[in-house]
């Protein structure tokens, strides 16, 4: 039977502006940088799919390089929109970004406009879409001219093939240069995506969470249970079905052993505020108007409910505030 989504998915999912813009995003977005690539079960990516946005998640992340094999993820994700969400797509946000190395040669990394205009090309062909409702520079570029990515963004903007633009891993300092070159440009830049959590505090060190704040842009947080380590599943060691086992590309057995007395001292505290810890890290990200949205993974669409469980979490004390950034190191 063709999908049809649920007709309540909008009643419990809380959306916020992204910077001053227009758009709102939901609170918990979806990211595909695993389990959509090629090595996948097609079956349980739409499952996935349909979960998400029947609780309300309309945003769903993407990059040209998610996999494994680069690509794959968005040629996944673009055969359920043809498929099954076809039907649905003006009520969704769409995402994807370019700069990290997809394909041989001096044009497939970095941030060159001929590479930022090609790569959107090729993405949108693997999803079957004519624009994409948010298009991201992946990394910072130490070698081409900001001037020209950004004004690589504009173009494809003025395209209408993207209909906002954002930048990823960004510091404070180059945010701040590439907003005014884009509000030059009057491209509609709005958000900015960064790693974020109780563990990796980076975009407060740097300057990009309080430079985004100044200039009214949103943040979007990656990687806001820290692979995983703010959840219960490292508890007790290690799981024989963990992905450290399969793919140690992200999280490593030692950092589990470093981190495990802080990961069961925060679980210990979700417990008192009634909450598993998974949603104590991803309302802690969202404890201020500063964070737009928390992208969030899933491997089966059980996870994608169990991460919603934040909508419910009280606010912090200043207390319990305290006692994170102790715990954490803080």
């Amino acid at each position: 039977m063709q999908y049809q989504a649920d007709v309540k998915r909008y009643e419990t999912m809380q959306y916020n502006r992204c910077g001053n813009s227009g758009l709102k995003l939901p609170a918990v977005s979806l990211g595909l940088w695993h389990n959509f690539g090629s090595t996948g079960v097609y079956e349980n990516m739409r499952r996935i799919c349909f979960t998400a946005f029947d609780h309300g998640i309309t945003h769903f992340d993407l990059a040209n390089n998610y996999g494994p094999e680069p690509g794959s993820a968005e040629q996944n994700f673009g055969r359920i929109l043809r498929e099954e969400l076809h039907a649905y797509r003006d009520e969704l946000i769409v995402s994807t970004k370019a700069g990290f190395t997809m394909w041989d040669g001096p044009y497939g990394d970095w941030g060159s406009r001929k590479y930022l205009i090609a790569s959107l090309d090729q993405s949108l062909s693997r999803m079957g879409l004519d624009y994409v409702d948010l298009f991201y520079h992946h990394r910072m570029d130490p070698e081409t001219p900001l001037e020209e990515t950004m004004g690589a963004l504009a173009s494809i903007v003025q395209s209408g093939k993207a209909l906002y633009v954002g930048i990823s891993n960004y510091d404070g300092e180059h945010l701040k240069k590439a907003c005014a070159l884009l509000e030059e440009l009057r491209c509609p830049f709005i958000i900015n995506q960064n790693r974020y959590s109780i563990f990796d505090r980076t975009i407060e060190e740097n300057g990009l969470k309080e430079t985004a704040a100044s200039l009214k842009k949103g943040i979007i947080a990656f990687s806001p249970l820290a692979q995983g380590l703010l959840t219960d599943r490292y508890l007790h060691g290690v799981p024989g079905d963990s992905r450290i086992r399969t793919d140690g590309r992200f999280l490593k057995e030692e950092t589990v052993n470093q981190r495990i007395s802080q990961i069961r001292e925060l679980h210990e505290l979700a417990s008192q505020r009634g909450e598993p810890l998974a949603s104590l890290a991803l309302a802690w990200v969202l404890k201020d108007q500063d964070v737009t949205s928390v992208l969030v993974g899933a491997s089966r669409p059980e996870q994608v409910v169990e991460n919603l469980g934040m909508l419910k979490s009280a606010p912090f004390t200043q207390e319990e505030l305290r006692r994170i950034d102790e715990i954490a190191g803080r």
